[in-house]
């Protein structure tokens, strides 16, 4: 039986979010097939936790001792959201130790969750985004001239975050700056984008079973100025799976989300945002370790594709197990 490690926490405030997408990837891990170990990664501490004891992770290897007994394993699914799981620094650890994991490679973690680079990267595949302007902490910048050159309304954004946190939208001069601050709280590089007037959808795009798939499109209807963190977890935004979009709008999307996935060579679960503008779809950021929580969308697009959890879990570790190292000549 497989000895799978289902890794969650993480650093930031989506540490909340990530220990209950790992509950519900845990429940779908077959426990016939896989020996399933929750283990934490927190600030204060790595360590595995089995019926409420804690048992520190050896990070030499990833391993930890209980009753005397070396407990090693043959997986991990990774489940954190932010740093330092969804940002290529956990990958990159568990390709060092030889270790298999889920997902995409360090180097795609690390582009995606940049949300500058990413849209770098993508624009030179033709792959329509806002006009953007990057701050770092310190460099000097005008107000005006950034809304002269993005307009109003805009977005101000943390480059490196998720779960929106950190995100304003800006409808007067004098709120720039109180959005600065905010987005600073979570980041040292801030991003501010034009707004976008058009239908946002979020599409799940995946590897199942060694072909690229559009798991669904769903539009993103939200209660709140726009998809923040209370309409993603609050249930203050109406999610429609699927995306009431025209047959060549929805062709339209699926075309654009699965480039942009082929393009920065992804693996794994990925859901990435679009805003439709006259039928276009313009990227928004990709999320590489989409949350699995009961309000997550992701799961919502398995049971409109008619996949079973257990089945994407079954493809997602089959893959990292035959998945090759980086650093071992084949």
């Amino acid at each position: 039986m497989l000895r799978v490690a289902v890794v969650a926490g993480g650093y930031t405030d989506e540490s909340v979010i990530s220990l209950k997408s790992c509950e519900l990837i845990y429940s779908s891990l077959n426990p016939e097939k896989y020996d399933r170990t929750r283990v934490r990664i927190l600030k204060e501490g790595w360590f595995a936790e089995i019926e409420g004891e804690k048992y520190p992770i050896n990070k030499g290897d990833f391993s930890f001792e209980k009753n005397g007994e070396k407990i090693t394993f043959d997986v991990v699914f990774n489940t954190i959201h932010g740093t330092p799981g969804e940002d290529g620094y956990l990958q990159a650890y568990f390709e060092m130790i030889d270790l298999p994991y889920n997902g995409c490679p360090f180097y795609q973690s690390a582009l995606t969750f940049n949300k500058k680079d990413c849209i770098a990267v993508l624009s030179k595949y033709g792959i329509p985004h806002a006009k953007s302007i990057y701050i770092n902490q310190g460099d000097q910048y005008s107000a005006k001239e950034i809304i002269d050159e993005v307009g109003l309304p805009c977005f101000v954004k943390p480059n490196r975050s998720g779960s929106s946190l950190g995100i304003s939208k800006v409808h007067k001069e004098d709120e720039f700056e109180a959005a600065m601050k905010k987005a600073f709280l979570e980041d040292k590089e801030v991003l501010i984008e034009s707004f976008l007037d058009g239908t946002e959808v979020s599409v799940g795009v995946l590897n199942y079973k060694g072909e690229t798939m559009v798991l669904g499109i769903t539009e993103i209807v939200s209660h709140t100025e726009f998809f923040d963190y209370d309409a993603k977890y609050n249930g203050l935004s109406d999610e429609i799976t699927p995306a009431r979009l025209t047959p060549e709008v929805e062709q339209r999307v699926r075309d654009v989300a699965a480039k942009a996935y082929k393009c920065i060579n992804m693996s794994g679960f990925s859901r990435s945002e679009y805003i439709i503008v006259s039928g276009e779809p313009h990227f928004i950021e990709m999320n590489t370790l989409p949350g699995f929580s009961p309000a997550s969308i992701f799961p919502q697009q398995a049971a409109y594709a008619g996949i079973a959890l257990e089945d994407l879990m079954d493809s997602e570790i089959e893959f990292a197990l035959n998945r090759s190292s980086p650093w071992i000549e084949e």
